[in-house]
């Protein structure tokens, strides 16, 4: 799996993140593993745009695709929360060995 190293990471930013981490129960490691997979599963603007426009037949209003851009961070939402849960898990059974 590949490593991401992040340099001079302000310190108070490295603070907030540590302690999110701990209050999500997780380790640091695996609250910015999570955040990142959240983070590139996001769609930009622009890929959502692109998105719609490949779309045939017709234009979509501002208000389907804030409609659509909403279910698809929902859905996205979802299976990051099921991953979490299941990371967490299988933290808690490590720890009881």
């Amino acid at each position: 799996m590949p490593h991401v190293l992040v340099r001079n990471l302000p310190e108070d930013v490295h603070q907030k993140l540590t302690e999110r981490a701990r209050t999500s129960g997780t380790s640091l490691q695996r609250y910015l593993s999570a955040e990142l997979t959240r983070l590139a599963e996001t769609p930009t603007v622009d890929e959502v745009i692109a998105r719609i426009e490949r779309h045939a037949g017709g234009r979509v209003g501002f208000a389907q695709a804030v409609a659509d851009l909403d279910e698809i961070r929902a859905e996205r939402d979802q299976v990051l929360h099921e991953r979490f849960e299941m990371l967490a898990a299988r933290d808690e059974g490590g720890q009881r060995h």
